[in-house]
């Protein structure tokens, strides 16, 4: 019987979190994370920076969609 060596994808892990301080005793956390393989012809590097880069924006456009969602329920830092 022949073996046939199948080769896995490369794949690349991003996690990221932000925790801010509310006032009040009270902090909003966030954490996000993307696990996926290399296109076809992706190299490594090329991959863990667009992993990276789509973690990153998807962590600052929820954080700040959830801080304004706060912000207008009143919740959050008193001014």
């Amino acid at each position: 019987m022949h073996e046939v060596n199948k080769v896995e994808p490369t794949r690349a892990k991003v996690d990221m979190g932000f925790t801010r301080n509310m006032g009040n005793f009270e902090s909003l956390r966030i954490d996000i994370g993307l696990e996926t393989s290399a296109n076809e012809g992706e190299k490594a590097g090329e991959l863990v920076n667009r992993v990276y880069s789509f973690v990153e924006k998807q962590l600052l456009e929820r954080f700040t969609e959830t801080e304004t969602q706060l912000s207008e329920k009143g919740l959050g830092e008193e001014k």
